[in-house]
């Protein structure tokens, strides 16, 4: 990939700054504004009221951080939808990166969250998603518990998504002077700041050795681990000196690199020098994914061999009091199992110290298993308090990936733990019975792929798709959605029948113990589903989200799975059948055809290729084609390639269809927005949207200027029958736009506080004039209102 783009800079250098650097809207094979293009003034705002369409968890919550004295002060930290804080008052989360900007879609994960021991409305955050040798992170720092953020670049990486992602925490506050920040870093050591996180140096005393490229690809899934976490031996705070004892751990990844000789690491000094501290022989080569310490001094550490999410084991924890290790507890691999350990908290000290433990890799909910052992004396004596325990729902499960237990510091009942879908929490741990519950009210982390509205009457309000959880019916905007096929990893495109919207069909990539299951329809808007009886020749092989479904009436579909031809059946699957679509390449990156049926005339499907990837403009092509039989054969627009279309990624691209005009066709090609009356046969190029230039970067903007669009229902008295919505540019400010008279005149919707790391996919409601869907960056679903 680097050395294609390498080679494309000498060619389109030029293009860039004739017209990203210089602010034209007009991108790609077309060098001039067309006769055609329609002007905007600038645009209007009206914010809007936004609110997530309730899933409720989704995804991944790694780290779960209380302020160690202040009640109810509790952070989750997600590794790719952003960060929560708990309000008491509503028992829900609420969203404190919802402020991040579209270009800051990279940095919406946090690897790891501090607070000031000795101000709670001080929140420290990392950004930054995939770790490298030579890459940046960024730390957020609030002083209002992340109601705002400032940011300062890090000198080094950091992987949110990364293997081993729950380790830590990696940044510490130094209780007694909280100025001084130390940061465990995966690829670089350790690290310090004596300014509140504005600077940062390395501590070389520990190592000043950093890892290459190739050091860091030659670990698990590329995710060294590096230095684990840090901890201040200290029970006082605010005293104004440093503290002087501090722990550290580094997993044998960077250990190897640095030459250090030992899993733990101790100072006496601040952090002048180091001592190694020999660890038990049995847990050489583990990692150290949590360690803690009790209020008496004592160290509990666990030890895994895999590194997460759901560690594989074997497993050890130890309690350390300065000078001898106590075996606690113990995995060892069995013929049926290879539990390990994640989440560890305690509370108490001495021989009544209360120790929470969280087993990892061990899945489902029977009898004897291990998900959350707890012990009251110390580690002496261990009981199971969650698996086979009361759950509110009795439906709710556990992942198996139990990375981090929290024992709330003011309520030792109070013991939360994280799973793959977000939080589980009882606040009657002393009980021999815990009742459990899901306490993700708020916290929406679905990475969604597909949206869709039906037409007016259909009795359900929206179909979602998305990465790791499915394809959803929702019914009702504030209720988690029960409506689904079930049966599938991820699902990347969903449809309705525009004349029966009872029907619905979707495609996605199979689960394990389902490898063929890559297709479903409904005949009963969801309620029941069945798997296709057949799938498209190639969806097996091509199970990438750059795909999309087009449903043209009952039983009737075209399939477009990435770098194939689409095929269409006309018997629910069937058959499939395929088109005279050229089939697409892979371009460096997946390509994949945008498939949209038109919604007045069922025998009318649109097929858009978006070229690949914009890098690629001195050798590709952009085309559109139309179908009028159906989808089984297609005509290519012969206006389409002069009409000022740039080539994109699919991602970037969208294209819409005016429900209440037969072959009313919109297309945003990341850039611009283009038009078409006439199903395709002509074209007109809106002069609205400009996309952001990034100086640093001549492969693509800073931010695009047009990437989605939708199409919903127009207000009485609108000068064009559909209200249509986009997320992009205009007059150089980013946002979610509307226009009610054809892409005249647009309003901006959304206002700086709410830009979700970006807004990515838009369905418009057909029922509810000003009502938009969108996705933020693996940010749920949300809505105006």
């Amino acid at each position: 990939m680097q050395k294609m783009r390498l080679i494309a800079l000498a060619g389109i250098v030029a293009g860039l700054a004739a017209g990203c650097g210089g602010g034209d809207a007009d991108h790609g094979s077309g060098s001039t504004v067309l006769a055609g293009t329609i002007g905007a003034a600038s645009p209007t705002i009206k914010t809007a009221r936004f609110a997530s369409v309730k899933f409720g968890g989704g995804g991944y919550v790694p780290g779960l951080i209380f302020h160690p004295t202040s009640p109810d002060v509790l952070y989750a930290r997600t590794d790719v939808g952003g960060a929560y804080r708990w309000d008491a008052a509503t028992k829900s989360w609420i969203a404190i990166t919802d402020g991040f900007g579209p270009d800051e879609g990279g940095y919406h994960g946090s690897e790891t969250m501090a607070l000031d021991p000795n101000d709670d409305q001080r929140v420290y955050m990392s950004g930054g998603m995939y770790d490298s040798a030579d890459g940046h992170a960024r730390l957020y720092i609030s002083t209002d518990r992340g109601d705002h953020w400032t940011h300062v670049e890090l000198p080094f990486s950091a992987g949110s998504n990364n293997q081993g992602r729950a380790v830590g925490e990696r940044l510490m506050v130094d209780p007694n002077d909280p100025t001084i920040l130390f940061y465990g870093t995966r690829t670089a050591g350790l690290w310090k700041s004596t300014d509140r996180g504005q600077t940062w140096s390395q501590v070389t005393s520990l190592s000043p050795a950093k890892m290459t490229q190739a050091q860091v690809d030659a670990t698990y899934w590329s995710s060294p681990v590096g230095v684990e976490q840090v901890i201040f031996d200290t029970n006082t705070k605010g005293t104004g000196s440093a503290t002087q004892t501090i722990y550290t751990a580094v997993a044998p990844d960077y250990a190897g690199v640095a030459g250090l000789n030992y899993a733990l690491y101790k100072t006496t000094d601040g952090g002048a020098s180091w001592t190694g501290i020999a660890t038990p022989a049995d847990v050489a080569g583990f990692v150290i994914p949590h360690m803690v310490r009790a209020k008496d001094g004592v160290m509990y550490v666990a030890f895994t061999k895999g590194i997460g999410p759901g560690a594989n084991g074997p497993a050890r924890l130890y309690k350390f009091d300065g000078t001898n290790w106590t075996l606690l507890k113990r995995y060892d691999d069995t013929q049926w199992s290879s539990f390990g350990m994640g989440g560890l908290s305690v509370y108490g000290t001495g021989a009544n110290t209360r120790i929470a433990l969280g087993v990892t890799n061990s899945w489902g909910n029977w009898q004897g298993q291990s998900v959350v052992q707890l012990s009251d004396d110390g580690g002496a004596t261990w009981r199971e308090i969650a698996a086979m325990m009361p759950h509110v729902p009795a439906d709710g499960g556990f992942s198996g990936w139990v990375d981090d237990v929290e024992i709330d510091p003011n309520n030792k009942d109070r013991i939360l733990h994280v799973t793959g879908g977000g939080v589980v929490e009882t606040r009657n741990a002393s009980d021999p019975t815990p009742t459990w519950t899901f306490p993700n009210d708020g916290i929406e982390e679905v990475a969604s792929k597909a949206l869709m509205t039906p037409p007016a009457g259909a009795n359900y309000t929206l179909l979602r798709s998305g990465l790791d959880v499915g394809t959803f019916v929702q019914t009702e905007l504030t209720k988690h959605p029960t409506r689904a096929p079930g049966g599938f990893s991820s699902t990347f495109g969903v449809d309705t029948a525009w004349s029966n919207p009872a029907y619905i069909a979707t495609i996605g990539a199979a689960t394990w113990g389902q490898p063929d299951n890559l297709g479903a329809y409904s005949m009963d808007s969801g309620v029941t589903w069945a798997a296709f009886a057949t799938n498209h020749p190639d969806a097996k092989a091509h199970q990438s989200e750059t795909a999309s479904i087009a449903v043209t009436k009952a039983g009737n579909a075209v399939w477009a799975p990435a770098e194939s031809v689409p095929a269409w059946t006309a018997d629910n699957g069937n058959t499939w059948t395929y088109t005279n679509l050229p089939a697409l390449p892979s371009a460096g990156i997946s390509r994949g055809y945008h498939v949209v049926a038109d919604r007045k005339n069922p025998n009318k499907v649109y097929a858009y290729d978006s070229g690949g990837s914009w890098w690629m403009q001195w050798g590709g092509a952009t085309h559109f084609f139309t179908s009028t039989d159906g989808g089984h054969t297609f005509t290519e627009s012969t206006t389409f390639a002069t009409s000022g279309a740039s080539l994109n990624s699919f991602q970037e691209t969208s294209v819409a269809v005016n429900p209440n005009a037969e072959g009313d066709v919109w297309v945003v090609d990341g850039f611009t927005i283009l038009h078409s009356t006439d199903s395709g046969a002509h074209w007109t190029k809106l002069n609205v949207t400009q996309s952001i230039p990034d100086p640093n970067n001549y492969f693509q903007p800073k931010i695009f200027g047009a990437t989605s669009i939708a199409l919903g229902k127009a207000p009485v008295g609108a000068k064009y029958s559909a209200s249509i919505y986009i997320a992009g540019v205009i007059s150089g400010q980013w946002g979610l736009y509307r226009s009610d008279d054809g892409g005249v005149n647009w309003t901006r919707y959304n206002d700086d506080l709410h830009q979700y790391a970006g807004i990515g996919l838009l369905a418009a409601d057909q029922t509810v004039p000003g009502r938009v869907y969108f996705a933020g960056a693996a940010r749920g679903v949300l809505f105006t209102y």
